[in-house]
Protein backbone atom coordinates (compact mmCIF):
# COMPACT_ATOMS: atom_id res chain seq x y z
CA UNK A 1 0.00 0.00 0.00
CA UNK A 2 1.65 3.54 -0.25
CA UNK A 3 0.09 6.99 -0.08
CA UNK A 4 -3.07 8.01 1.71
CA UNK A 5 -4.58 4.58 2.25
CA UNK A 6 -1.05 3.15 3.76
CA UNK A 7 -0.73 6.00 6.47
CA UNK A 8 -4.61 5.24 7.35
CA UNK A 9 -4.04 1.71 7.58
CA UNK A 10 -1.37 1.99 9.66
CA UNK A 11 -3.40 4.17 12.33
CA UNK A 12 -5.79 1.09 11.91
CA UNK A 13 -3.60 -1.18 13.21
CA UNK A 14 -0.95 1.52 15.50
CA UNK A 15 -4.19 3.22 16.92
CA UNK A 16 -6.78 0.46 17.36
CA UNK A 17 -9.36 3.13 15.53
CA UNK A 18 -12.62 2.16 13.88
CA UNK A 19 -12.47 2.52 9.79
CA UNK A 20 -15.01 4.85 10.29
CA UNK A 21 -13.32 6.64 13.05
CA UNK A 22 -10.03 7.01 10.86
CA UNK A 23 -12.50 8.25 8.05
CA UNK A 24 -13.92 11.04 10.49
CA UNK A 25 -10.94 12.51 11.96
CA UNK A 26 -10.80 16.14 12.31
CA UNK A 27 -7.39 17.92 12.63
CA UNK A 28 -7.79 19.34 15.79
CA UNK A 29 -8.10 16.03 17.52
CA UNK A 30 -4.70 14.89 16.19
CA UNK A 31 -2.01 16.28 19.05
CA UNK A 32 1.38 15.73 17.76
CA UNK A 33 3.08 16.82 20.63
CA UNK A 34 1.34 14.25 23.11
CA UNK A 35 0.98 11.68 20.74
CA UNK A 36 -2.75 11.45 21.40
CA UNK A 37 -5.76 10.80 18.83
CA UNK A 38 -9.17 12.20 20.53
CA UNK A 39 -11.69 10.11 18.63
CA UNK A 40 -15.04 12.06 18.92
CA UNK A 41 -18.61 10.28 19.08
CA UNK A 42 -17.47 6.92 18.57
CA UNK A 43 -19.45 3.78 18.92
CA UNK A 44 -21.81 4.21 21.91
CA UNK A 45 -21.88 8.20 21.07
CA UNK A 46 -18.51 8.51 23.51
CA UNK A 47 -15.47 10.29 23.14
CA UNK A 48 -12.16 8.68 23.84
CA UNK A 49 -8.47 9.08 23.42
CA UNK A 50 -5.92 6.78 21.81
CA UNK A 51 -2.00 6.39 21.55
CA UNK A 52 -0.59 7.76 18.14
CA UNK A 53 2.46 5.82 17.01
CA UNK A 54 5.37 7.36 16.90
CA UNK A 55 6.42 5.95 13.60
CA UNK A 56 3.66 7.56 12.30
CA UNK A 57 4.19 11.34 13.60
CA UNK A 58 6.53 12.17 10.61
CA UNK A 59 4.10 11.08 7.61
CA UNK A 60 1.10 12.26 9.59
CA UNK A 61 2.73 15.72 9.86
CA UNK A 62 3.39 15.22 5.95
CA UNK A 63 0.35 14.00 5.18
CA UNK A 64 -1.29 17.29 7.52
CA UNK A 65 1.19 20.39 5.75
CA UNK A 66 -0.35 18.58 1.93
CA UNK A 67 -3.82 18.84 3.67
CA UNK A 68 -3.79 22.20 4.64
CA UNK A 69 -2.21 23.37 1.35
CA UNK A 70 -5.31 21.96 -0.73
CA UNK A 71 -7.48 23.65 2.07
CA UNK A 72 -5.75 26.94 1.77
CA UNK A 73 -5.75 26.62 -2.32
CA UNK A 74 -10.01 25.46 -1.88
CA UNK A 75 -10.20 28.73 0.12
CA UNK A 76 -8.84 31.18 -2.16
CA UNK A 77 -11.50 29.47 -5.24
CA UNK A 78 -14.53 30.29 -2.94
CA UNK A 79 -14.60 26.95 -0.97
CA UNK A 80 -13.28 25.16 2.14
CA UNK A 81 -16.14 24.69 3.85
CA UNK A 82 -16.45 21.36 6.00
CA UNK A 83 -19.60 20.12 7.39
CA UNK A 84 -20.17 20.74 11.40
CA UNK A 85 -21.40 18.32 13.73
CA UNK A 86 -24.98 19.79 15.53
CA UNK A 87 -25.56 22.99 15.22
CA UNK A 88 -22.13 24.37 15.62
CA UNK A 89 -22.39 26.26 12.23
CA UNK A 90 -24.67 28.79 14.25
CA UNK A 91 -22.72 28.85 16.84
CA UNK A 92 -19.75 29.48 15.30
CA UNK A 93 -20.11 30.99 11.92
CA UNK A 94 -16.26 31.17 11.32
CA UNK A 95 -15.74 27.81 12.19
CA UNK A 96 -16.65 25.97 8.67
CA UNK A 97 -13.43 27.27 7.65
CA UNK A 98 -11.49 26.91 10.38
CA UNK A 99 -8.72 24.41 9.79
CA UNK A 100 -9.14 22.84 13.15
CA UNK A 101 -12.28 21.68 11.48
CA UNK A 102 -11.41 20.21 8.50
CA UNK A 103 -11.13 16.21 7.86
CA UNK A 104 -7.82 14.69 8.29
CA UNK A 105 -8.18 12.52 4.93
CA UNK A 106 -10.29 14.95 3.11
CA UNK A 107 -12.27 13.44 -0.26
CA UNK A 108 -10.43 13.98 -3.55
CA UNK A 109 -13.68 16.27 -4.83
CA UNK A 110 -15.13 19.18 -3.88
CA UNK A 111 -18.94 19.36 -3.56
CA UNK A 112 -21.67 22.22 -3.11
CA UNK A 113 -24.33 21.59 -0.01
CA UNK A 114 -27.82 22.55 -1.32
CA UNK A 115 -29.27 24.31 1.84
CA UNK A 116 -26.15 27.12 1.85
CA UNK A 117 -24.78 26.92 -1.46
CA UNK A 118 -21.28 26.11 0.42
CA UNK A 119 -18.11 24.63 -1.37
CA UNK A 120 -17.32 21.98 1.09
CA UNK A 121 -15.23 19.12 0.55
CA UNK A 122 -16.18 15.90 2.56
CA UNK A 123 -13.83 12.86 4.54
CA UNK A 124 -12.53 10.33 2.44
CA UNK A 125 -15.53 7.69 1.61
CA UNK A 126 -14.67 4.92 4.09
CA UNK A 127 -15.19 2.03 0.83
CA UNK A 128 -11.87 3.56 -0.77
CA UNK A 129 -9.99 2.50 2.58
CA UNK A 130 -11.91 -1.05 2.87
CA UNK A 131 -10.65 -1.14 -0.77
CA UNK A 132 -7.41 -0.64 -0.53
CA UNK A 133 -7.06 -2.90 2.83
CA UNK A 134 -8.46 -5.91 0.76
CA UNK A 135 -6.40 -5.13 -2.67
CA UNK A 136 -3.18 -5.57 -0.21
CA UNK A 137 -5.11 -8.74 1.00
CA UNK A 138 -5.06 -10.40 -2.19
CA UNK A 139 -1.55 -8.85 -3.80
CA UNK A 140 0.16 -10.31 -0.30
CA UNK A 141 -1.70 -13.42 -0.82
CA UNK A 142 -3.52 -13.60 2.20
CA UNK A 143 -6.32 -16.13 2.10
CA UNK A 144 -7.56 -15.90 5.54
CA UNK A 145 -10.84 -13.61 5.41
CA UNK A 146 -9.63 -10.30 6.59
CA UNK A 147 -10.17 -6.24 6.29
CA UNK A 148 -9.76 -3.13 8.10
CA UNK A 149 -11.67 -4.28 11.54
CA UNK A 150 -8.86 -6.92 11.32
CA UNK A 151 -6.37 -4.91 12.44
CA UNK A 152 -8.01 -3.47 15.46
CA UNK A 153 -8.24 -6.88 16.24
CA UNK A 154 -4.44 -7.55 15.94
CA UNK A 155 -3.90 -4.16 18.23
CA UNK A 156 -5.71 -5.25 20.99
CA UNK A 157 -4.15 -8.73 20.61
CA UNK A 158 -0.80 -7.60 20.54
CA UNK A 159 -1.04 -5.22 23.30
CA UNK A 160 -2.26 -7.53 25.46
CA UNK A 161 0.61 -10.58 24.37
CA UNK A 162 2.77 -7.44 24.93
CA UNK A 163 1.88 -7.75 28.84
CA UNK A 164 -0.41 -4.31 29.03
CA UNK A 165 -2.95 -4.96 31.48
CA UNK A 166 -6.45 -5.72 30.16
CA UNK A 167 -8.04 -2.49 31.94
CA UNK A 168 -5.61 -0.21 29.61
CA UNK A 169 -6.66 -1.97 26.59
CA UNK A 170 -10.48 -1.23 27.16
CA UNK A 171 -9.85 2.27 27.54
CA UNK A 172 -7.92 2.61 24.35
CA UNK A 173 -10.52 0.47 22.57
CA UNK A 174 -13.84 2.34 24.18
CA UNK A 175 -15.02 -0.79 25.21
CA UNK A 176 -18.24 -0.48 27.74
CA UNK A 177 -17.72 -3.62 29.20
CA UNK A 178 -14.64 -5.14 30.25
CA UNK A 179 -15.80 -8.90 28.84
CA UNK A 180 -15.76 -7.82 25.37
CA UNK A 181 -12.16 -6.90 26.05
CA UNK A 182 -11.50 -9.67 27.76
CA UNK A 183 -11.69 -11.66 24.31
CA UNK A 184 -8.59 -10.83 23.12
CA UNK A 185 -6.82 -12.50 26.56
CA UNK A 186 -8.38 -15.43 25.70
CA UNK A 187 -6.76 -14.93 21.97
CA UNK A 188 -3.81 -13.96 23.22
CA UNK A 189 -3.38 -17.02 25.30
CA UNK A 190 -4.39 -19.23 22.82
CA UNK A 191 -0.54 -17.88 20.80
CA UNK A 192 1.12 -17.89 24.22
CA UNK A 193 1.33 -21.24 25.23
CA UNK A 194 2.94 -22.84 22.45
CA UNK A 195 1.30 -26.09 22.93
CA UNK A 196 2.53 -29.05 21.10
CA UNK A 197 1.19 -31.61 19.16
CA UNK A 198 1.44 -34.75 20.89
CA UNK A 199 2.66 -36.37 16.98
CA UNK A 200 5.32 -33.49 17.15
CA UNK A 201 6.53 -35.51 20.29
CA UNK A 202 7.01 -38.48 18.56
CA UNK A 203 9.34 -37.48 15.64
Amino acid sequence: MTGTTRLMTALLYGSGLRRIECCRLRVKDIDLERREILVRDAKGQKDRTTLLPARLLKPLAQHLERARRQFEQDVREGAGYVELPYALARKYPSAPRDWGWQWVFPATRTYTERASGERRRHHLHETVLQRAVQSARRAAGIVKQAGCHSLRHSFATHLVESGYDVRSVQKLLGHNQLETTMVYVHLARIGTFRVRSPLDETI
